[in-house]
């Protein structure tokens, strides 16, 4: 990955960070500060409609995502995928680092392997069981568990608002430095 990074900085390439993440009324939030006397109080919700997003976050701070309340298939990791392509620099060659999930292993998604090819965006699968080597999940971690607000949880179009107010100010308003 160092080598990848490396390259990165050289110019050599854009290297991005590809995963999934669903949030949900019934995410945990497993504490909260809150004053004495003054107890937050979060409705507990066994089931909860579920915002999936799928993202590509490079070191450089850059962010592309696709979001849905559907189910997340083969078919929504290439329609984000296809949409990842469509937005790039076609000058620009790009790595793309994701985990061996079964989705991004499919039939139907190898297919498209070849064609992204061709549109200068190259796919490198992380060994199993590591997803502390792709850095997306941090920005998963911060966004869960520091930037979003108690009050997000109220509702799930406010939950959904705030996901995307976080994703759309990604870099202006909150960004993490891989440096």
């Amino acid at each position: 990955m160092k080598a990848l990074q490396k390259r990165e900085d050289q110019g050599e390439h854009e290297l991005y960070y590809f995963d999934e993440s669903g949030f949900s009324q019934s995410s945990s939030v497993p504490y909260a500060w809150s004053p004495i006397g003054k107890p937050w109080e979060v409705t507990a919700y066994s089931y909860s409609r579920r915002l999936n997003v799928l993202g590509f976050l490079s070191r450089t701070g850059k962010l592309v995502y696709h979001t849905t309340t559907e189910s997340v298939t083969t078919e929504t990791v290439i329609e984000a995928f296809d949409q990842f392509v469509a937005q790039k620099d076609p000058d620009a060659f790009a790595v793309v680092v994701l985990d061996n999930a079964s989705m991004h292993r499919s039939k139907a998604f190898r297919h498209k392997i070849v064609e992204w090819m061709s549109h200068r965006v190259y796919l490198i699968y992380l060994s199993a069981y590591s997803p502390e080597l792709n850095l997306i999940e941090i920005l998963w971690r911060q966004m869960k568990y520091t930037w979003l607000p108690l009050t997000a949880y109220r509702s799930f179009d406010r939950l959904c608002d705030e996901v995307h107010r976080l994703l759309g100010g990604y870099r202006a308003n909150n960004a993490i430095n891989f440096e």
